[in-house]
């Protein structure tokens, strides 16, 4: 063969060993973001995104590196995603590739909604509830799964007049399930309103006003083991200056966020936050992402290094996508959300 065409043929073969190495490469199932120096440094959040409506794969990879890069905790964040292509599916129930490696988590920050995890999967989660390790629980947290009749897991109910397990881990765990919308969804907006026995409470250090525009939910009944952060003002509207309802809904006023902990055998209580205001949209609210932060460092027992004004700083650009079923932004890889790029 003549010399220019023989290397022709091998880069040829070359390239083609290329594009196949490419196309048999696996798929990103997950991202981890490295903690730089900070109080978290040492300590491993993982954050698991998986709900069709409020855009959680969006909101926990913009926490996780907030988190990572401005606090020091390395965070890995998990996505409800289509099984051969690592595209993100908020739809898809079933499959949340990764859960294993709650196992050397020191903390999880939960945004589901009504999954239905195989067994294997739902294990790895429900063993870490049971270690009494802390979690925080975003929005339809409080409905996180809804497994067929026939499973015997006990997070299969969640509805709050169940007989086993009443209310399922929403009111087990975070302190209350889904009942209803005390807000009109879609055109009443929130007000997060400071109750005064909690002003002094670390996680609202630096927290001065909280607006979101997803509504307030019915949270009629919480454990008496609850500390209220947060309570929900109904607006008459999506902006930020509409006045309170005229109505009598806000008399009184639902919790939005509240902490609990709870006993565990042989170690410290398991300490808990719920926030049902969080969706992508909401935390564009800077002190909104300050008190998720805050409850972070709260939730591992490092309350005493919670800033006078936690650094919220976006690390990337943040353009969320307004809630709504149907919504996300379609064919986003799980590896777009690497970070640094």
């Amino acid at each position: 063969m003549h010399l220019p065409l023989l290397g022709l043929a091998l880069l040829s073969l070359l390239t083609l060993g290329d594009a196949q190495d490419v196309v048999q490469k696996p798929e990103t199932r997950w991202v981890t973001y490295e903690g730089q120096e900070g109080p978290g440094k040492g300590k491993h959040i993982v954050l698991i995104a998986g709900d069709e409506e409020y855009r959680s794969e969006e909101a926990l990879p913009m926490l996780g590196k907030i988190l990572s890069q401005r606090h020091g905790f390395r965070c890995t964040v998990l996505f409800s995603q289509e099984p051969d292509t690592g595209i993100i599916d908020p739809t898809n129930q079933n499959h949340i590739p990764g859960l294993e490696v709650l196992a050397s988590a020191d903390m999880a920050v939960v945004f589901l909604r009504f999954r239905n995890l195989p067994d294997q999967d739902m294990r790895h989660f429900a063993d870490f509830v049971k270690a009494g390790k802390p979690i925080f629980g975003i929005r339809t947290s409080t409905h996180a799964f809804a497994c067929p009749d026939d499973s015997t897991s006990a997070y299969r109910h969640w509805r709050y007049n169940s007989r086993s397990w009443s209310g399922g881990f929403g009111r087990q765990v975070l302190g209350e399930t889904w009942r209803t919308h005390h807000g009109n969804h879609g055109s009443e907006a929130t007000r997060g309103i400071i109750p005064v026995p909690a002003r002094q409470h670390p996680i609202l250090r630096g927290v001065q006003d909280v607006f979101g525009l997803t509504d307030v939910y019915g949270v009629p009944d919480l454990p008496g083991d609850v500390t209220v952060l947060l309570e929900g003002s109904i607006r008459a509207g999506m902006q930020e200056d509409s006045p309170e309802v005229a109505d009598a809904r806000n008399q009184p006023r639902h919790p939005i966020a509240w902490t609990r902990e709870l006993p565990v055998e042989d170690k410290p209580a398991q300490r808990v936050v719920c926030s049902t205001i969080g969706a992508s949209i909401d935390l564009k609210c800077e002190d909104l992402r300050r008190l998720f932060v805050n409850s972070c460092y709260w939730c591992l027992g490092l309350e005493d290094q919670i800033a006078e004004r936690s650094d919220v700083e976006l690390v990337s650009p943040y353009e969320p996508t307004m809630f709504g079923f149907g919504t996300y932004v379609k064919g986003v890889r799980v590896s777009d959300h690497a970070w640094p790029r």
